[in-house]
């Protein structure tokens, strides 16, 4: 026995040795800078490419820089990058942010010497160009230093959108089945990203030995919840604690009730922020719609007692970089305090038709529509300075008399550049220039518009489609469940369901299914889920798919507990269903008011200030035509005519900002506008949802668009006929 019992200690030691070297060398599947898995970066790099491209960049241009931050900064970001799931120090993020704005300026700064060696001026051009590039190395520093928040933001958005269902999944399970891990493993089966996969790193964190249980896993991950939204956490401790009950009755309830606080934290928080977003978005559309618009009617009668001081360059700066940024500011701060959970919860990338979403076909077709008004709308400057006129036989310029028309315009130029003295040309300044200058911010509605719609015409029609469908499933699945709780097998179930369905959306499902059971022989499971007969085929619906998947795994247990599990399921639909109209009821009237005046105030108001911009200069060149016409060759002012004569002194037309440009500057700042605001409501209203925000930034650019083109182009022509009438006693 001795000797036996020599021979086992040498065994142990001699494998014991090899097995503390195995698992002293084991080091897990890791990526970069964390600790996931490989497939969890392989899947942010496929559903949220942002983090992916954000990462490279801090890992190339963030390493340049070694920079050591205070404490307390650290923490902070490196909370942020936890939460948003990056890979990256917060070093490298300062190093990054530092790094792009240092050599834009630098870029910015180069470029402004090499200008003043070559012309050897260091004029307001190049001051404005210098200014410029110290507003974008600025906008560059803030928007990578602050892109984890938004990430962060993105990121808490998305996965809000799906802990309502994630909670029911595990509760429905757990009613059946008293297993926590089962529970979560079958939610994050049937849930989409990102929280699906959050869940699986709960699993993975205990496969490669950092947590000893799922629970222990799950209370860690729970944690980085517990801020932003404590009803999740709470929910999830009142799951594990039904785990501990005695009684079935008991368990059952604490499970319902774990349900229920969700949707009453995410109810309350939701009515809360739309009492609090109210204010916000009025400054907004009063600084960022209102005030500006209002500034632009000054522009005109500025620019000409300035004499010539403010260019249709620095307007451009000012309304079309300097105002945006501001407006993007402000509504990035509004939708960075919009909490979790509402939302929609259905992942673009996942829809069978996201290719056409990603496709650029749109943009090519929407380019090859809109190209020929892009040109119609370069038509002055085509003829100013190009040789295409001559080569058709055509003068550069006509004036309006040549062309037929009256009403005391006849001595205006139809594009009227203007030569001054010391060389050069300024304008154009004719009306016609206007009015052709309006084909450019149509050109880039339509392109926009038609490439937007085409990318989502379809997706938008099978989700509206999906959401008929799923309003009329809820009570076929509440049919369903009176059946099999009445004893029916499930399989006779469906055939009764579609009897008693007919005329609905979702006979035809019960149908498809009844049949594949009856005529091939499939088993249930077969008959919903096939990959070529499946009736889940015809009907691609979350809510179709979760409740067939929960249904043949509860019938597993017996048909009361499948009954009872469709019976949950159709009460939690019309729960949430009712939650939801209530919070769009309260988001009604802050989102309907910003999207009036986006799409109806803002176009109207800049269309009448480019009327009034186009009165203002026609004024000025006829009353300048009329003192040049006055004076003749003799240079003395004839008597009557010193009024005149010291306006068109005091407003110079020469020095005045052409409306052409004025026009064009106002046009892309609809757009961006559009393009800011259309993203912040879509945000307050459903959260995170790339497909509606791309169809209604669409919409909101042809109602929007057209409008201030109408406006622009009656207040155009009546304006200048009222002033051409007003004139023609001066004549």
């Amino acid at each position: 026995m001795p000797a036996n019992k020599k021979d086992v200690e040498d065994i142990l030691k001699k494998y014991g040795k090899e097995l503390d070297q195995d698992v002293k060398s084991y080091q897990p599947v890791q990526a970069q800078g964390g600790d996931s898995s490989k497939e969890f970066a392989q899947f942010k790099e496929d559903m949220m490419p942002d983090l992916s491209r954000y990462e490279k960049w801090c890992n190339s241009l963030g390493n340049i820089l070694k920079l050591k931050l205070a404490s307390k900064d650290e923490t902070r970001i490196q909370g942020t990058l936890n939460s948003a799931h990056l890979d990256v120090t917060p070093g490298q993020v300062v190093g990054l942010s530092l790094m792009s704005s240092f050599l834009v300026f630098l870029v910015g700064l180069l470029i402004s010497v090499a200008l003043f060696f070559f012309t050897g001026e260091f004029g307001s051009g190049l001051v404005l160009f210098l200014f410029l590039a110290f507003i974008a190395a600025a906008f560059l520093f803030y928007y990578f230093y602050s892109m984890p928040d938004r990430l962060a933001n993105s990121w808490r958005l998305k996965a809000g959108s799906q802990m309502i269902p994630c909670i029911l999944y595990t509760v429905v399970y757990m009613k059946h089945t008293s297993n926590l891990e089962l529970a979560v493993r079958f939610a994050s089966e049937h849930l989409e990203a990102p929280l699906n996969m959050d869940l699986r790193k709960v699993f993975w964190d205990v496969e490669v030995g950092k947590f000893s249980t799922i629970k222990e896993s799950l209370d860690a991950y729970l944690e980085s919840w517990r801020k932003d939204c404590p009803e999740f956490v709470e929910s999830f401790n009142l799951i594990e604690s039904s785990l501990y009950e005695p009684t079935e009755a008991r368990r059952v309830l604490i499970l319902e009730k774990a349900l229920q606080v969700i949707l009453d934290g995410v109810y309350d928080k939701m009515l809360k922020y739309t009492h609090s977003v109210k204010a916000p978005l009025t400054n907004i559309y009063m600084l960022g719609i209102v005030l500006p618009t209002l500034g632009l009617a000054l522009l005109p009668l500025a620019s000409a007692m300035l004499g010539g001081v403010l260019k249709w360059y620095h307007v451009f700066v000012l309304f079309n970089l300097i105002v945006p940024f501001l407006v993007f500011y402000m509504t990035s701060e509004i939708m960075m305090k919009r909490p979790g959970g509402y939302g929609e919860a259905s992942a673009l990338e996942a829809n069978p038709l996201y290719a056409q979403y990603k496709s650029k076909k749109p943009y090519i077709k929407a380019g090859l529509i809109c190209f020929p008004l892009l040109l119609l709308g370069l038509m002055p400057f085509i003829f100013q300075y190009t040789p295409i006129p001559e080569w058709i036989g055509l003068q550069k310029d006509y004036a309006l008399g040549e062309l037929g028309m009256g009403g005391g315009l006849e001595s205006l130029k139809m594009f009227d550049f203007i030569g001054l003295d010391g060389g050069g040309v300024v304008g154009p300044m004719g009306p016609v220039a206007l009015l052709l200058s309006l084909f450019i911010p149509l050109a880039l509605f339509l392109f926009f518009s038609i490439s937007f719609k085409m990318r989502t015409k379809e997706l938008i029609k099978a989700r509206e489609d999906s959401r008929k469908l799923e309003g009329e499933f809820n009570n076929s699945l509440f049919q369903l469940g009176n059946r099999l709780g009445d004893g029916l097998p499930a399989e006779i179930a469906f055939g009764r369901v579609a009897e008693s369905s007919r005329g609905q959306i979702t006979e035809n499902f019960f149908k498809i299914v009844n049949s594949n059971i009856r005529s091939l022989g499939m088993s249930l499971e077969k008959a919903i889920f096939d990959l070529r007969r499946g009736a889940i085929i015809y009907y691609p619906s979350n809510l179709i798919a979760t409740s067939m998947h929960i249904l043949i795994e509860s019938v597993k247990k017996g048909l009361q507990v499948a009954a009872q599990s469709l019976m949950s399921i159709s009460d939690y639909v019309r729960n949430i269903n009712k939650i939801n109209d209530r919070l769009r009821d309260l988001l009604a009237d802050v989102v309907s008011d910003m999207k009036s005046n986006m799409t109806f105030l803002a176009p109207l108001l800049a269309g009448i200030v480019i009327g009034l911009a186009s009165m203002i200069t026609l004024i000025l060149s006829k009353l300048t035509a009329i003192v040049n016409m006055g004076i003749g060759g003799s240079g003395e002012v004839p008597g009557g005519m010193e009024t005149i004569t010291n306006i068109t002194k005091l407003f110079q037309i020469e020095g005045m900002m052409p409306p052409y440009f004025l026009q064009v500057v106002i046009g892309i700042y609809i757009i961006e506008i559009v393009f800011i605001l259309t993203k912040a409501l879509i945000t307050v209203d459903v959260g995170q949802d790339k497909l509606k925000e791309t169809n209604e930034v669409g919409k909101n650019l042809m109602r929007g668009g057209i409008l201030y083109l109408i406006v622009a182009l009656i207040s155009i022509l009546a304006l200048s006929l009222l002033a051409g009438v007003a004139l023609s006693g001066l004549i």
